[in-house]
């Protein structure tokens, strides 16, 4: 296993190169830059007294190159770059005057709440429901419910979550329209600062929910039919045992290897993915928005600094979901 481990990291590392190069090529060509953007602000605002062609003095421009690291050759850039994320330092943002790690430490909260919530819902949900369902293939429950499921996954998070700030947040204001915490959240005791909390957060999490549990039901309901058919299972009803004991105790484990060894994956998908609609929607500041945000504004520190970072946790998340196997189902072999 170590061997295996072993391999899978070191294959990291070019990938981890691949993603960086690749991204990093692109912002070359792209325009509109830091230097671009301060260029025409400064155009923009110099008037007739302005210096040189572009309305700043030259020595200004090379000067703002300096800043911006701009004054070297891209090949000299991108291997400072991959020093720096050795060493996990993930650059100073361009704009906002704070190191990258503090800017992902800020908004982590934020993230993690929708994650945690999402996560735990989501599979709390489907599981059971995905059980009941294959333990009555083919009833009107089953229909009625993969119908239910089926048009919940079909509507995008977003427009859910407009429906939502419109009829709870606007016309019946049961809920607030934005934030993570009201303003007061310190000056209230421990009890209702929890009850802030989840009234904040209950809009945002039911739009991210509703579509994102379907694929799991449907993977445990077809996962438990197919175990269910099996020999084994008739083997031990011939034996005697109850029906809840063939479902839980023999059933159960084989037929939750594919849904277990999707969890390091789908716990880190839910934060960084297919939130960044809702973050924006419900004003919540996590980092979704800001790789959104620094993309928009060109804040290339940042828009290389959250990519190695998220590539980084993706790629350990997928070793895990691997070796998530062998933990499951032990005659599953590395080689």
């Amino acid at each position: 296993m170590w061997i295996y481990v072993l391999k899978r990291l070191l294959l990291m590392i070019p990938t981890l190169l691949g993603v960086l190069l690749i991204t990093f090529m692109v912002i070359q060509f792209v325009p509109g830059g830091p230097v671009e953007q301060y260029l025409a602000e400064a155009k923009a605002g110099a008037g007739k007294g302005a210096v040189g062609a572009q309305g700043v003095d030259p020595k200004r421009i090379e000067q703002i190159k300096a800043l911006y690291g701009f004054d070297k050759p891209p090949h000299e850039r991108f291997w400072q770059m991959l020093g720096q994320f050795a060493r996990f330092d993930l650059g100073k943002s361009f704009f906002q005057n704070k190191s990258v790690s503090d800017l992902i430490w800020e908004k982590l909260p934020v993230s993690i709440s929708l994650g945690l919530w999402t996560f735990f819902i989501s599979y709390l949900i489907a599981v059971p429901l995905g059980v009941a369902k294959a333990v009555r293939a083919g009833s009107r429950f089953d229909l009625v419910t993969t119908l239910l499921v089926l048009v919940g996954y079909a509507i995008p998070g977003f427009v859910l979550g407009v429906a939502l700030l419109v009829i709870f947040g606007g016309q019946l204001q049961w809920f607030p329209l934005r934030g993570l915490t009201s303003s007061n959240w310190e000056e209230l005791s421990w009890g209702a600062r929890i009850v802030d909390y989840l009234w904040h957060i209950a809009m945002p999490v039911t739009a991210m929910v509703l579509g994102s549990f379907a694929v799991t039901t449907m993977l445990t309901k077809n996962a438990f039919l197919e175990e269910i058919r099996k020999q084994y299972v008739i083997t031990a009803r011939a034996k005697g045992l109850s029906e809840r004991q063939v479902l839980w105790k023999h059933v159960f484990r084989n037929a939750l290897i594919p849904i277990v060894t999707g969890f390091p994956a789908a716990f880190i998908g839910a934060f960084f993915t297919g939130s960044l609609l809702i973050e924006t929607l419900f004003s919540l500041d996590g980092l979704g928005l800001l790789s959104y945000e620094s993309v928009i504004r060109r804040d290339y520190p940042v828009v290389l600094g959250t990519l190695y970072f998220f590539t980084l946790i993706g790629l350990v998340t997928k070793l895990i979901s691997d070796l998530s196997y062998v933990w499951v189902d032990p005659r599953v072999k590395f080689d």
